[in-house]
């Protein structure tokens, strides 16, 4: 359980879509201090928001980043890359690419990361996945999440011992440019990021973010047959 208030946070990914709506949720709890990270340099007037570049497939601007935000008490692994392609069709280097930010730039972050929020006494990671986790058919994404997933429990284990909370997250479709392509229902931002710190502050270990991922999970005890992109509706 980590309350927001009076905390200084990371949010990957934060210049739009559901990070923008993180740092507002955020701030609105009362937060100190938000790092907000994009690829490239942007500006929020906000005295409370820090701006700063990131590139998580970088090590070296990882690091970086760390040196800047070594004040930071919660993290939230946001920024992503979907590349919806299949995954015999589709373009290799894409897939690489998809891995790279879905799966390594996390274990990245939580690698750097981790000895700071040591430091402050525990603090937390919060790592967004999807309902794609546990479903076949979206190709690179879904099987970049499935492994996102995988490596957040594991993180769960390793840092238990100093105290470090990590809490998965999985969603359905949210109203971003990321999928504004998918003519599926989607979830306002606004509405996720509360739910995902609501259940940060609530201690949970996973957040399941809107009606159609907890159908999602309660079937994963059914044939794996059942378990694709095209069944979830």
């Amino acid at each position: 359980m980590v309350a927001v208030a009076g905390r200084v946070a990371v949010v990957t990914g934060g210049r739009r879509g559901l990070g923008a709506a993180l740092v507002d949720e955020l701030l609105a709890r009362g937060a100190r201090k938000v790092y907000s990270t994009a690829r490239s340099a942007h500006v929020d007037d906000r005295p409370e928001v820090v701006t700063a570049e990131l590139e998580v497939c970088s090590a070296e601007s990882v690091a970086a980043l760390a040196k800047v935000a070594d004040d930071a008490e919660i993290v939230f692994n946001n920024a992503g890359a979907l590349r919806p392609a299949p995954l015999l069709t589709g373009d290799l280097e894409d897939a690489v690419e998809t891995f790279d930010v879905n799966v390594f730039g996390p274990l990245r972050m939580v690698r750097e990361f981790a000895p700071i929020l040591a430091s402050s006494g525990g603090g937390a990671f919060v790592n967004m996945h999807s309902m794609l986790s546990w479903l076949a058919g979206s190709g690179a994404y879904g099987a970049s999440k499935a492994a996102a997933w995988s490596v957040t429990n594991s993180f769960r284990l390793e840092l238990a011992p100093q105290n470090t909370e990590v809490v998965g997250v999985h969603a359905g479709f949210i109203d971003t440019d990321m999928v504004s392509a998918i003519d599926r229902p989607k979830a306002a931002p606004a509405q996720i990021a509360a739910r995902i710190v609501d259940g940060l502050e609530a201690g949970v270990a996973e957040v399941l973010a809107d009606e159609v991922t907890a159908t999602v999970k309660a079937a994963l005890s059914g044939p794996v047959e059942q378990l694709t992109f095209s069944a979830a509706g």
